[in-house]
């Protein structure tokens, strides 16, 4: 079985990105995945990187666009059922998936498309 090449966004550390968007955010923004690129705000490790390039996973199976339109619904109605940003955000499928996955070196190789879509908080 030949294996796919995996694509991975393009890292900038020590950036003013996050310090920026995090004025504005319900939670305090370490690294953001948008698009082909991720800004952190200091050094990623390599779980910080596995992190964010399952994000960059999730935009390709969706286009970028949709991926930001459902992850911006998600929290929404996440908020509205709990009241609070950080359970909002931390309950979101797309952060479910990432956080269940960030130590395991081999998931972005074994990963499914669209796997965000079959997993809950807590499994």
């Amino acid at each position: 079985r030949q294996e796919m090449k995996l694509w991975k966004p393009k890292f900038f550390e020590n950036s003013r990105l996050p310090v920026i968007l995090s004025k504005v955010a319900p939670i305090n923004i370490w690294a953001i995945s948008i698009g082909p690129f991720v800004w952190c705000k200091g050094v990623l490790t390599e779980q910080d990187r596995r992190h964010e390039t399952i994000h960059f996973q999730q935009q390709l199976e969706l286009l970028f666009v949709f991926q930001w339109v459902l992850y911006f619904a998600f929290y929404l109605v996440g908020f509205v059922k709990c009241g609070n940003g950080t359970l909002a955000y931390l309950n979101n499928p797309f952060e479910v998936e990432a956080y269940d996955n960030e130590k395991n070196e081999d998931y972005l190789l074994t990963r499914r498309r669209y796997s965000w879509m079959f997993r809950k908080s807590g499994e």
